[in-house]
């Protein structure tokens, strides 16, 4: 866990802005690296960082807009603006790997001898530390501000360094055993590896945009919640909890559920339960929104009937 005052300071837009930063110096020592060896894998190395620019960017604004307050046309925010940047993010990953498949392809067939390698590998080295590290300090902020647009970013950039491992162990089996196709072959297997996380990012955003339920450890912290607060006697249930749903949207969660107690209690009285449970739940989990219905101890509601499915 980071700081307080660091984790106000790395806000995702700062972090995103450092994405979009680290991505341009990237792109330029991957693509001086391609030049001057020559190597496919290089260049496959550096078509992503391009993406990483343009993920960066986007998220950037999607964040953004995230963070935007209600409006009379988004009464619920904004939240779900953060689920087009991994979506968009993944789009861009897939066709960066069609890109380098294509590339590498035609090489595999017609292989190039590679100059300059020492210079290139150190580049990419270089570079990929820079990424590695951005990546780290995202993925705790991610965590701390529940973000999934940081965290698709992180997972991204990891991707990367992944792929310059790749990238620097193919083209030194090159210089190694002289056999100059490794290097399309290397470029392919990095446009296979980023092409499934292409197809993570877009499923992780199918489903945040699909109304997701909140994660395991949440909806647990949700349910110890309530069960400070029900009360029974003997048998009888005199305050209970039921039809309990959750939903996640962006960095905002949502729980709905039904309250029951005696049918005797005044209003004020049942008012002044619900703002309780409701302020338990908000510190149990920051960034919580309850609403809760209020119904008597021996009354059901029914939301299974088939004509409510209609």
């Amino acid at each position: 866990m980071t700081s307080p005052a660091l984790s106000r300071f790395l806000t995702p837009r700062r972090l995103l802005w450092a994405s979009v930063v680290v991505a341009l110096v990237t792109i330029v020592m991957k693509t001086l690296a391609w030049y001057i060896t020559g190597s496919v894998g290089l260049l496959s190395d550096a078509m992503e960082s391009f993406v990483n620019l343009a993920s960066a960017v986007f998220a950037l604004l999607m964040v953004t807009i995230a963070q935007r307050p209600p409006d009379e046309e988004h009464p619920y925010g904004h939240h779900k603006a953060e689920y087009f940047s991994s979506g968009f993010e993944g789009i861009l990953i897939i066709g960066a790997a069609g890109g380098i498949i294509w590339a590498a392809g035609h090489r595999l067939f017609a292989p190039q001898p590679l100059s300059s390698v020492g210079w290139g590998l150190g580049l990419s080295v270089v570079s990929s530390a820079l990424n590695g590290l951005l990546a780290w300090v995202m993925f705790r902020a991610a965590r701390e501000h529940r973000s999934i647009a940081l965290e698709a970013d992180a997972r991204h950039l990891v991707t990367d360094v992944w792929t310059s491992a790749g990238v620097v162990v193919g083209i030194g089996a090159v210089v190694l055993t002289g056999w100059l196709w490794l290097d399309a072959l290397v470029a392919i297997g990095v446009a296979l590896n980023i092409l499934w996380e292409g197809g993570h990012l877009m499923w992780r955003s199918s489903q945040g945009l699909m109304d997701e339920a909140v994660e395991p450890e949440v909806l647990d912290a949700i349910h110890q919640t309530l069960a400070g607060f029900e009360h029974r006697r003997g048998e009888i249930a005199i305050i209970r909890f039921d039809h309990l749903s959750t939903r996640r949207a962006g960095q905002r969660r949502f729980v709905d559920l039904h309250m029951h107690m005696p049918a005797g209690w005044t209003l004020g009285r049942a008012a002044a339960l619900r703002t309780s449970v409701e302020q338990a739940l908000m510190s149990a989990v920051p960034g919580l929104r309850a609403t809760i219905q209020l119904l008597p101890s021996d009354v059901e509601a029914h939301f299974d009937d088939e004509k409510d499915l209609l």
